[in-house]
């Protein structure tokens, strides 16, 4: 796991509270993809590629504002019903 994987830049900043928000930021981050890993048992980058195609588009027209959830395949569906329900632990 790198920072690219997450597409994290290098951060500078002046003040202690900047330095310990982004290391809150970039631990937070690594925790949460690590989560994803193991309820998935993919990899980190394996996950990202296969989840980023799936998109929502908003359209507003004349003041109306219409939300257009994406299509998901069964397989990505799967991911992300694990990704939401940890397994049960013994």
């Amino acid at each position: 796991m790198t920072k690219t994987d997450l597409r994290a830049r290098p951060m500078f900043h002046r003040t202690k509270e900047a330095n310990e928000a982004h290391l809150t930021i970039v631990f937070t981050a690594l925790a949460l993809s690590r989560e994803a890993q193991n309820r998935t048992g993919l990899a980190i980058r394996n996950l990202i590629r296969q989840l980023r195609p799936l998109r929502s588009a908003t359209i507003a027209i004349n003041g109306t504002e219409q939300t257009f959830p994406p299509a998901i395949p069964a397989d990505k569906q799967a991911v992300l019903n694990a990704i939401r329900n940890p397994r049960a632990k013994h």
